[in-house]
């Protein structure tokens, strides 16, 4: 059931009926911020080239999204303590668009690098508040509905983002295909400002009880094995196309098919992962990671064999996308009645592991081959494993 709310609206504390629209617009943003951050994944090798940079340079505009990130999941919040909740996803929203804009028109590496920031304010801002607006949105019953419904913004775009900018790159070229996002941030900006209702800003959460919960022995482990499967798997996740350009020798009609089978596996997993997590949550952490280890130390091996490589990419989607999933489920059980404290640093950890393995792996990439980068991906989640095994729940 759906509701329409006026611009002064405000959804009570004890609301029974949960506004799906809005939970539904808040959905396209998430499409819109995940597709944003990974698409220079596809477009790696035309960016380069256009700007006079390297591969592993290049990489580093997610780096840069993902520090940028890091720093506004931990004290964006705080810095806007006083705003209605409902300004501050306009505000986020805003500068998604300004972000596309500078990426899209940027005359140098500089100008480029300003627009990733951009997206990574976004990214962080509205990720550390996501989990309560949800909870403030919808009744008790309906949440687990809208959390899935928002991360299905994300599943839709993880499985399109990559292959459709690598065929628009190949149409209109990657500044179009990063400007065409425009349009699409503008009009959910407009509709979120026609279907969110006010929500008036509570007690912010501290950087001292954000990291407090480190104190919780069990809770730091588990972070730092989110920490490495996310480092690891962007160590190697983000240089893809070089390595199927180069190693696998796929041109641009296959590269983009190859991708899209990764986004649809990607897309499996997430539908798998609900029907498993419930009893076998301890099994997921401790094997998804180990699983993604096998698979970078066959890409390694067998990346020069096309139909090899593209099965062993759709099992990569499989086994990355439920990770977040399966983290998120056991934060629940770990630290019940912190979750907003615990998502902040959950957050800023995420964004700081992309940017470290962006980093790392275009480092390796550009110095010892891309190998290198591959193999460095399956010893971080080999290691993630291990202390997944620490973390895991008894029960």
């Amino acid at each position: 059931m759906t509701i329409e709310l006026t611009l002064d609206e405000t959804v009570p504390a004890d609301s029974t009926v949960t506004p799906w629209a809005a939970v539904t617009c808040l959905s396209l943003l998430t499409f819109l911020l995940v597709g944003l951050e990974f698409m220079p994944v596809s477009l790696l090798t035309p960016i380069a080239q256009d700007l006079a940079i390297s591969e592993g340079q290049a990489g580093q505009a997610i780096a840069v999204s993902g520090l940028f990130a890091v720093i506004t999941s931990l004290f964006g919040n705080a810095f806007l303590a006083r705003l209605d909740r409902k300004t501050v996803v306009l505000l986020y929203t805003a500068v998604l668009v300004a972000s596309s804009l500078a990426v899209a028109l940027a005359p140098n590496f500089l100008v480029f690098l300003v627009g990733r920031a951009l997206v990574g304010i976004s990214i962080g801002g509205f990720w550390s508040l996501s989990t309560a607006i949800l909870a403030r949105l919808a009744s008790g019953a309906d949440l687990p509905k809208a959390i899935a419904l928002l991360q299905g913004g994300t599943a839709f775009a993880v499985v399109i983002a990559a292959p459709l900018g690598s065929f628009l790159g190949g149409l209109i070229g990657w500044r179009g295909t990063f400007f065409i996002t425009v349009p699409i941030a503008l009009a959910a900006l407009v509709w979120q400002l026609a279907v969110l209702p006010k929500m008036p800003a509570t007690a912010a959460v501290s950087v001292a009880r954000i990291f407090g919960l480190l104190r919780n022995r069990r809770f730091a482990i588990g972070m730092a094995a989110t920490s490495l499967a996310f480092i690891g798997q962007n160590a190697l996740s983000i240089y893809l196309r070089p390595f199927l350009e180069s190693v696998t020798g796929v041109e641009l009609n296959g590269l983009s098919m190859m991708l899209l089978g990764l986004g649809i596996g990607g897309l499996a997993g997430t539908s798998i992962v609900g029907f498993v997590l419930r009893r076998h949550l301890a099994a997921l952490l401790i094997g998804l990671p180990s699983g993604l280890a096998m698979l970078a130390l066959l890409l390694i091996a067998l990346g020069p064999f096309t139909a090899v490589t593209a099965a062993l990419l759709v099992l990569w989607g499989v086994f990355t996308t439920p990770i977040p999933v399966a983290w998120n489920t056991w934060m629940t059980r770990i630290i019940p009645g912190e979750l907003e404290a615990g998502g902040g640093l959950q957050v800023a950890l995420i964004q700081f592991a992309i940017a470290g393995g962006a980093f790392a792996g275009g480092v390796l990439f550009d110095t010892a081959g891309w190998w290198s980068a591959f193999l460095l991906a399956a010893v971080l989640l080999a290691g993630s494993a291990l202390l997944a095994a620490l973390a895991s729940p008894r029960t």
